[in-house]
């Protein structure tokens, strides 16, 4: 299982670093741009810049879990990431669905591995640094 927890961890890292870097400085050649509201949510998300700050947040966390450093903090930024990838490709863009479930998988088998220092978000009654 540990083996398969680093995997994992550097292929979910290398998948938004590379992606999150394209976002900022496109390297990757680009295919036609969706139609219908995928593309007019895509262009907006360009035209305002919302698409670059999406870029740096994968790339950051993609840089956390490659560098196995904060991995706790690296899957905190790249899970709102993650529900928007699959809520788009699930309601606009059907295409993306089987890249936007295995990246969730992946996420999720992730989240699990690392469940322990997620714990103190799940507890009902919050500390307080003083007690």
């Amino acid at each position: 299982m540990k083996v398969a927890t680093i995997i994992l961890r550097i292929l979910l890292g290398l998948v938004f670093l590379a992606f999150g870097l394209n976002k900022l400085h496109t390297f990757f050649p680009t295919g036609p741009m969706p139609t219908g509201p995928a593309g007019e949510f895509i262009g907006v998300m360009v035209a305002t810049k919302y698409f670059a700050i999406v870029g740096f947040l994968e790339a950051l966390g993609g840089l956390l879990l490659v560098g196995n450093r904060f991995v706790p903090l690296g899957l905190t930024i790249l899970a709102p990431i993650i529900v928007n990838i699959f809520l788009t490709g699930l309601l606009m863009d059907n295409h993306g669905i089987p890249m936007a479930g295995a990246v969730t998988a992946v996420w999720l088998f992730m989240f699990w591995r690392y469940k322990n220092n997620f714990t103190p978000l799940f507890e009902a009654k919050a500390r307080t640094i003083d007690g």
